[in-house]
């Protein structure tokens, strides 16, 4: 079974237009690199907090 354009129900939003860009994307300077690197690092190595829940439950109460 094959879709047509006409068997959706709405039709496709328009794509915005900074996603089509006739530019090339300008490369990242030594301080931008570094700076994602150093926040690469630190997300991967800093540990995840734990969520308690703060609010009591009426099974709780």
């Amino acid at each position: 079974m094959s879709t047509s354009h006409q068997d959706h129900a709405y039709p496709e939003p328009a794509a915005h237009p900074n996603w089509s860009s006739r530019h090339k994307p300008r490369p990242l300077t030594p301080a931008q690199q570094k700076q994602n690197r150093d926040a690469l690092l630190r997300a991967q190595h800093t540990p995840r907090p734990r969520h308690t829940r703060k609010t009591t439950t009426k099974a709780t109460r």
